[in-house]
């Protein structure tokens, strides 16, 4: 009870600045992420453990601001005979907490909040999600170097480390559910075998061409109840048609591999799927391989719409890296450890906004994707900084207005008529790449 007592005596002064987003987070989360970490305190301390979470999630919504300058501005720090929190003890702050009690708060709000928003956006008795990778990069650290690695191509090797994650998105209002990531020489097929164990029952999972192997899918099916998958097909496949259900719509099967056998002695030799043919205009032809093997529950042109929602989940991607990153890609972290703490606190302030929008969205009665993220992020980040300089008799009533405003936030409804070809549209230069040797160790 000494450590409750301790932890309500913070809450009461957690700053009025956070009010809003702190509603969506119950207290006892917090509470429970630093004591299952084991990192939760009696001490006093100038910047105690329940405050560096929020910190964390400051760090996301001000990529613009020094960290010591985040604690300063939200007044995060507990009152103290210094004026100011030096940024050595936020360093010692962060490291005493570490990535564990993020990583838990994240997985929990993410359980809740994404499966009750794909539930309520489902689509023929199933919810929608995604599963797509991507990469970031981090400080260029002796200790970065080693855990994450350098990404290696034709024109050599990256300037920084790079973490790959492989997201599970819930693709129609983009609410994560859970996040793999560490190593760049990892491929994101092997993080995404971390996922699918998440996926509810009654889902779809929509992924790219490249996560296409019997090892991955027909696991992801047989792990639950009508979980199923939807893709697009590689040019050299090679199948038998068994059944035509409709006009470029076959029942197919395909040999699997003796090599993936051999790695799982459970697969079959044989697999059945559904294949879907069809063209836009512009486009080559395209195939789209399902698991939804009946036409009539799941008509072909539906299922030829949803795999097109796949690019929601690069829609997330660009609005993490280019409207929260800023597309200063680079993280602040100089440790694997701080790394590792401030992309759960990223994704988790990510949540958070995605949030908000959707909530808005169902007053305003459209969809999430309607809401312009843009516009939503800077909105709340604004009115958590305004509030930490307000008195607390005006919040509730600026608060209010936020909402009122959210009203401009909708976005035109998408014009799924148009066509964008990849193309170059900046040349990268030509000069060699200019590399420097890692720096030494430094704090987080």
């Amino acid at each position: 009870m000494a450590l409750r007592d301790a932890f309500e005596a913070v809450l009461e002064r957690v700053p009025e600045s956070i009010e809003d987003l702190r509603r969506n987070v119950d207290p006892e989360w917090v509470l429970k992420a630093l004591e299952v970490s084991g990192v939760a305190t009696l001490r006093k301390r100038r910047l105690p453990a329940e405050q560096v979470v929020w910190l964390t999630i400051g760090m996301a919504l001000y990529r613009n601001r020094s960290i010591h300058e985040v604690v300063s501005k939200l007044d995060l720090a507990l009152p103290g005979h210094s004026p100011t929190v030096v940024s050595s003890s936020v360093f010692e702050a962060r490291a005493r907490v570490g990535a564990q009690p993020l990583r838990w708060l994240f997985c929990t709000t993410a359980e809740k909040w994404a499966h009750e928003s794909a539930v309520a956006h489902r689509w023929r008795g199933l919810s929608i999600w995604g599963v797509d990778g991507t990469t970031l990069r981090v400080a260029d650290t002796k200790e970065n170097a080693e855990a994450f690695g350098y990404a290696k191509s034709v024109r050599g090797e990256s300037a920084y480390p790079l973490v790959r994650a492989t997201a599970l998105m819930a693709l129609r209002s983009h609410l994560l559910l859970d996040v793999a990531f560490g190593d760049s020489r990892v491929g994101e097929v092997t993080y995404a075998k971390k996922l699918w164990a998440k996926l509810p029952d009654h889902s779809l999972t929509v992924v790219d061409r490249g996560f296409f192997s019997a090892a991955a899918l027909l696991v992801l099916t047989r792990m639950g109840e009508s979980r199923h998958w939807l893709t697009r097909a590689k040019k050299n496949l090679k199948f038998t048609v068994l059944q035509t259900l409709g006009p470029g719509d076959d029942l197919i099967e395909m040999k699997v591999s003796p090599e993936a056998r051999k790695a799982d002695p459970t697969l079959p030799e044989q697999w059945q799927m559904r294949a879907i043919r069809y063209q836009r205009k512009g486009f080559r032809p395209q195939t789209l391989l399902t698991s939804l093997v009946d036409p009539t529950a799941f008509p072909a042109k539906e299922i030829i719409g949803l795999y097109h929602e796949r690019w929601e989940i690069e829609l997330g991607y660009d609005e993490i890296k280019t409207e929260m990153l800023e597309r200063e890609e680079t993280l602040r972290s100089k440790s694997p450890i701080a790394v590792e703490q401030e992309l759960w606190g990223l994704f988790l302030a990510y949540n958070l906004v995605r949030l908000e929008m959707e909530r808005a969205a169902k007053d305003l009665g459209v969809e999430p994707a309607r809401i312009s993220f843009r516009a939503a992020f800077l909105l709340v980040s604004d009115e958590w900084l305004w509030c930490a300089l307000a008195s607390p008799g005006a919040i509730p009533k600026h608060l209010a207005n936020l909402r009122r405003s959210l009203a401009w936030l909708v976005l035109p409804e998408r014009r799924t008529d148009r066509a964008y070809p990849r193309a170059v549209k900046i040349k990268m230069s030509n000069y060699p790449r200019k590399r420097r040797q890692p720096l030494a160790a430094s704090p987080a």
